[in-house]
């Protein structure tokens, strides 16, 4: 955990209740003025970002209330500027524009990126830029991936204020069908093989059957 992460997420309320459960000694390291501010991606990041098909993201209405949605495309759609700045396309979806709504108020945004195979979990802090696609249409075209079916209306740069990995311990262990494939295909190929000899043992029993009675 770096301090730019604890600066943001440790308030005094948080504080207060690491305090009375016990923790606040632990997490005080964190906010020493020597700490690691760690708010610029290293390769470690850069690799796990760019190989996401998808992440969580969360903004905050202008009533107070967090919405929270799935933003799914290709692996490699969220993409990395900088070591401070990643952005993605924007596509169309059922037109609520709620995220894009809280955003025009607050750009305040935060990414839950996962990898459920390996239980692997980084969150991102940061604000967020809409620019749509007739105020940059390079840009956007730039963050969209052409072999993706799908229609950009505008693009979403984030600034990034913090990182931190989250502990394994209560991620589950799951599987796209993609990501499952490796280990089905021995099984398929295997499955193939054992059909194909008893197939071909069928076939000679059956002649052999026909000589005996001929």
């Amino acid at each position: 955990m770096a301090r730019a992460f604890a600066e943001i997420a440790f308030t005094p309320s948080v504080r207060a209740a690491q305090t009375a459960q016990g923790s606040a000694e632990a997490y005080a390291k964190f906010l020493a003025p020597d700490a690691d501010r760690g708010d610029r991606l290293s390769d470690r990041e850069i690799t796990f970002i760019t190989a996401r098909d998808g992440f969580y993201q969360a903004t905050v209405s202008e009533t107070g209330w967090p919405y929270v949605q799935f933003r799914g495309g290709p692996a490699g759609f969220l993409k990395v500027l900088n070591d401070r700045t990643i952005a993605y396309a924007d596509f169309r979806g059922n037109r609520q524009y709620l995220s894009v709504g809280n955003l025009s108020i607050d750009d305040r945004v935060s990414l839950i990126l996962m990898d459920y195979p390996n239980r692997r979990r980084l969150k991102v802090w940061g604000h967020a830029k809409l620019i749509g696609i007739h105020d940059d249409t390079e840009l956007v075209a730039s963050l969209h991936v052409e072999t993706y079916r799908a229609r950009p209306e505008r693009a979403v740069i984030i600034t990034i204020e913090a990182y931190d990995w989250n502990c394994p311990q209560h991620i589950p262990q799951r599987l796209t069908l993609e990501e499952f494939e490796p280990h089905v295909a021995p099984l398929r190929d295997e499955i193939a093989r054992l059909t194909a000899e008893n197939t071909a043992l069928k076939a000679s029993l059956g002649t052999q059957s026909s000589k005996r009675k001929s």
